[in-house]
């Protein structure tokens, strides 16, 4: 195969925008979260109650309960379709032992969102300076904060409320982009050892120093939920207090996620190869009782931010075994220690000819580095 092929791919992605709809579209948009709640709740219902007469999955489809509740028809088509389509993903996931049992959604839910395909033939989803077009809706105004390429085509995209009453539109591309490989340079390898107050301790000995932006905010939003429980339920103060509280998780989100952009866009540009541990992060939240520490730094989303700006430079993302005991061994000599509590932040080498005393997470994360080495494509 031609080596110039060779480098071409398709890929998808994503670019979120704020949406600035008018009254009579928040109202459509109301209506077609209502419906598609309605899709999902009547098909899982029918779904589940095939599968406890029948014992095996059956589905009803949209277009039968269109058939039956007439104003289902009133919203796009292939919003309905889709809860269909992931219904049948959830299930098969719960099948799978990935994800738990499909559940009712409920009016509660702090967020509603539906999606909608491009219609190619018709182009029925296109930017039209500053505005975008929507199946159903017409043209919509928009924030663009980011141009899509030529060479992007549109495929599908969702709209969504945030628990603030903001309007949001996800727009899912394929493209075709040229990637040329960087060819690694060793004294450009990075390895990351996560730490529970500061996001992560590098090879080079570098703090991330995270702001914790939730723990700084904590006793606001204490205060904020307080005052959201003594409001009379259904109440229009219940609901201003709830829309206070919303705003302020809002801000929290908004400001963790501008700073794990911006780091992993330095470490990204800086670094050829950067090696991290494939954790678990729900696990380890439960099991160390660290569920806040763990939400707040975002260690998760901060790994997913930098392995797509690695890709898109052409650069290497790797995961070594989450099993690897990178804290219990020593970096300098390879000797492992049985046993290193979680209260000790120091590792001493138990190997007397070393004697190694350094930073434990430091200690980790050079047997990061070491151990990814082995994973690259030079």
């Amino acid at each position: 195969m031609n080596k110039h092929l060779q480098n071409i791919n398709t890929y998808n992605k994503a670019y979120k925008f704020r949406l600035l709809p008018t009254k009579s579209q928040e109202i459509f948009f109301a209506k077609t979260f209502g419906c598609v709640r309605f899709m999902w709740n009547q098909l899982l219902a029918y779904a589940d109650s095939h599968y406890k007469e029948h014992g095996k999955t059956g589905y009803t489809t949209p277009a039968k309960l269109k058939a039956e509740y007439v104003w289902l028809k009133e919203i796009d088509s292939l919003a309905l379709a889709n809860v269909q389509l992931n219904l049948e993903k959830a299930y098969k996931s719960f099948f799978k032992q990935i994800s738990k049992f499909p559940k009712f959604k409920s009016k509660k839910d702090t967020r509603q969102s539906y999606t909608t395909n491009n219609q190619e033939a018709s182009n029925s989803i296109r930017i039209e300076q500053k505005t975008i077009r929507l199946p159903k809706v017409g043209i919509v105004k928009f924030i663009q904060h980011r141009q899509l390429k030529k060479t992007e085509k549109i495929k599908s995209c969702t709209i969504s409320k945030s628990p603030s009453g903001k309007y949001y539109v996800s727009i899912t591309v394929e493209g075709i982009s040229e990637i040329k490989k960087v060819v690694p340079n060793k004294d450009k390898v990075l390895g990351l050892d996560f730490v529970m107050n500061g996001l992560y301790v590098s090879s080079e000995a570098e703090i991330a120093n995270y702001p914790r932006y939730y723990r700084k905010a904590e006793e606001k939003l204490h205060k904020l939920s307080q005052a959201v429980s003594r409001k009379v339920k259904g109440s229009n103060n219940r609901h201003k207090a709830r829309l206070k509280l919303a705003k302020w998780h809002e801000t929290i989100r908004n400001l963790r996620d501008d700073f794990l952009h911006k780091l992993s866009h330095e470490l990204a540009n800086k670094y050829d190869v950067i090696v991290t541990e494939d954790l678990n992060m729900r696990d380890m939240s439960q099991a160390l009782n660290f569920g806040k520490s763990v939400a707040d730094n975002g260690w998760g989303r901060f790994l997913r931010f930098l392995e797509y700006k690695l890709l898109d430079l052409g650069k290497q993302f790797i995961k070594i075994d989450k099993w690897f005991a990178s804290s219990k061994t020593c970096s300098n000599c390879g000797t492992k220690k049985a046993e290193l509590p979680l209260s000790v932040r120091e590792y001493v080498c138990d190997n007397k000819q070393c004697n190694l005393t350094i930073n434990r997470d430091y200690n980790a994360a050079l047997n990061i580095r070491t151990a990814g080495m082995a994973g690259i494509a030079w």
